[in-house]
């Protein structure tokens, strides 16, 4: 398969703004890969396609308020910074993207804050736009992760336009969000209501948790033809011995075993053992699936619609199918359904 496999034209309309009034009353189009059909309904009818003992995979990641905004010494330059990973907690070094680069170098310092009481020094530039900071603050590290939380905010993708609102800390967000890590949202999960994962429990479905901390590689463009050169940015996962044990039982039993996000399915692929089994597993993934892909553990996903030649739908059309994939989005853009973070979602069966 090729990057130019997965072209196609999104209309500027059909990227969501802002999330469906309801959670659960997103649109919700169901692929059946065995009958080829493609069925029109809204998410809270996931339910009807799971059975008692069927198990949902989620990723329990929470997103943390990423983006700062602080000033340049000097200039007072206005200077937008995204934190990426912290990379000690110690010495406070974080990896970041900086916007615009053009004006950071080696030696730099921001101000954050009214007060300015967080500074950071640029100590080294690993990317075109990346940075490494060094953060300067005067506190325990409680205090100091409770400031980057104050001052940062919601980090919602590039594509939106509007400026952040209240409502987006908690729609920008799973209802199950536990670990905080991630620079984005695992966004197939931000359908599920509390009121539809109940009615799922009283059903006798079971959860199964994983970690997968979203960071921007996620989202990085594919820049080569040929996909097989293509290299994910890691990103870290925890997958618990709990976890392992109800899957590889949920396997044994032949049930339905739904990734919930294109997060989970990478998370669950990274760490399958000889035998086709989940293994535990902390550490860190780059796994990039692409077509063609054997699936070892879900039978069933739950996706957004992504934008074209992303390594999102490539995933997708790995399990899919790439033909049917193409017939789906199509069907997707004739059907005016919203894509994207905040769009609407996809079952695949």
């Amino acid at each position: 398969m090729k990057l130019s496999n997965f072209g196609f034209e999104l209309p500027d309309e059909l990227l969501a703004e802002y999330p469906s009034e309801n959670r659960d009353e997103s649109r919700l189009m169901v692929l059946n890969r065995k009958e080829q059909t493609i069925e029109h309904k809204m998410f809270k009818d996931l339910i009807d396609y799971f059975e008692e003992d069927d198990i949902l995979c989620l990723n329990n990641t929470k997103v943390f308020p990423a983006r700062l905004f602080g000033n340049k010494e000097k200039t007072g330059a206005r200077i937008e910074v995204f934190l990426l990973r912290e990379l000690n907690s110690q010495t406070r070094l974080w990896d970041v993207l900086v916007d615009p680069a053009r004006k950071i170098r080696i030696g730099n310092k921001l101000y954050f804050g009214d007060d300015e009481s967080l500074v950071a020094e640029v100590i080294d530039n690993t990317t075109s736009r990346g940075r490494t900071l060094r953060f300067l603050f005067d506190g325990s590290y409680e205090e100091f992760r409770n400031k980057l939380t104050e001052l940062g905010e919601t980090p919602l993708p590039k594509y939106i336009k509007r400026s952040v609102e209240p409502d987006d800390a908690e729609r920008y967000q799973t209802i199950y969000a536990k670990k905080e890590g991630a620079v984005a949202a695992p966004t197939a999960g931000l359908h599920f209501s509390k009121h539809l994962l109940k009615r799922f429990e009283i059903k006798g479905v079971d959860f199964a948790e994983v970690t997968l901390h979203v960071g921007l590689g996620t989202f990085s463009a594919v820049e080569v033809e040929d996909l097989s050169k293509h290299k994910m940015d890691s990103e870290e996962m925890h997958i618990e011995q709990a976890t392992v044990d109800l899957i590889n039982q949920g396997l044994k039993d032949k049930r339905r075993i739904c990734a919930v996000g294109t997060t989970v399915m990478r998370a669950l692929e990274s760490s399958v053992s000889s035998n086709h089994t989940l293994n535990d597993y902390s550490g860190w993934t780059n796994k990039f699936i692409f077509p063609p892909h054997d699936f070892s553990i879900a039978n069933c996903m739950v996706t957004n619609f992504h934008t074209p030649k992303s390594t999102l739908l490539m995933m997708v059309a790995a399990f899919a199918g790439h033909e049917f994939t193409q017939r789906a989005y199509q069907e997707a853009i004739k059907e005016k359904y919203n894509f994207y973070s905040y769009g609407d979602a996809m079952l695949i069966i």
